[in-house]
């Protein structure tokens, strides 16, 4: 078969490796998106090894523009495998593909469509997220289900780290489905409209949080926007304050009569915080502009003492 990877990150590359490495078809082609300035890349880059392994790259600015679709047409694609691929394709660039047009999601899919389910996720504090293949239709993430392979979330994941194994689910589902593919017997099975739900692109400005919110809702924060990131934040009366690690500390937990941003204690890990509910445990933390400091060593360099109030 003839495929063309429209990939990014580490989860296009690591589609891209799948059908260079596990398959006997031919990549014709990989769309792939120019790194932003100033974006933290911390992935490998699908362009290097595409370009290494002599399969032509493009990087338009709008995938649908007639030439785009036209050079699309050109390749003939019997498959188009998406995979963090930051545009919709409309029909027409849709309609290129001879067999089949999919798409990669990061979630299981009806729940958590669209942007950024990797780190949405891991705010809303959920214990499962996925990884699923299906049918590219003009509506976001809404397509036939090809393919699930469920990964679990732990207390302590990242976005970093989910970001890990989400790669090693998308070898899995492509792995597990690529010979029914190429034999046109690959299920379909219709999404149930009933139980989708949605999410949008998150910005810096989505990093910011309050001290009365709940630890547990600050920490499920903390740990979808670390590094590499932008990072959580509130506002403190010594300037923006970043947590870069935390966790809840039910063994620490405020007295009722703390007020949320009041410092509680020091401990082997850092310092705990008062919040809406429970006592937030900072590993490691940074002033806006000042050196980024495990939470034992920011409680030193600042003089923080049990009582002093943050917000």
């Amino acid at each position: 078969m003839r495929i063309v990877v429209l990939g990014y990150q580490l989860i296009g590359y690591t589609a891209l490796s799948f059908v260079l490495d596990e398959t006997e078809d031919e990549v014709v082609g990989l769309w792939t998106h120019a790194d932003a300035p100033g974006e933290e890349v911390w992935w490998p880059s699908a362009a290097e090894l595409a370009r290494s392994r002599g399969v032509p790259v493009f990087s338009p600015e709008d995938v649908n523009a007639p030439q785009s679709v036209e050079l699309l047409e050109t390749l003939a694609p019997d498959i188009l495998l998406c995979a963090w691929y930051r545009q919709m394709l409309t029909p027409p660039a849709l309609g290129t593909a001879r067999r089949a047009a999919l798409n990669l999601h990061g979630s299981l899919l009806p729940r958590y469509r669209g942007r950024a389910p990797v780190n949405w996720v891991l705010v809303n504090g959920e214990t499962e997220t996925g990884m699923t293949l299906h049918h590219m239709v003009p509506r976001a993430d809404a397509g036939d289900i090809v393919a699930q392979t469920r990964v679990a979330i732990s207390p302590e994941d990242t976005a970093l780290s989910l970001y890990g194994r989400l790669a090693a689910a998308t070898a899995e589902v492509l792995r597990d489905t690529w010979p029914a593919l190429r034999q046109g017997r690959a299920p379909r099975v219709a999404q149930d409209e009933s139980l989708a739900t949605y999410v949008g692109r998150r910005t810096p400005d989505d990093g910011r949080f309050e001290w009365r919110w709940p630890a547990s809702r600050i920490h499920n924060l903390v740990r979808a926007v670390t590094h590499p990131y932008p990072g959580a934040f509130a506002e403190t009366q010594a300037g923006r304050l970043h947590i870069w690690e935390a966790r809840t500390a039910p063994e620490l937990d405020a007295t009722p009569a703390a007020e949320p941003g009041t410092v509680i204690s020091s401990a082997a890990e850092g310092f705990v915080v008062a919040t809406g509910a429970g006592g937030l445990l900072v590993r490691r933390a940074q002033y806006h502009g000042a050196a980024e400091l495990g939470g034992a060593a920011f409680w030193e360099r600042y003089e923080l003492s049990a009582g002093r109030r943050l917000a």
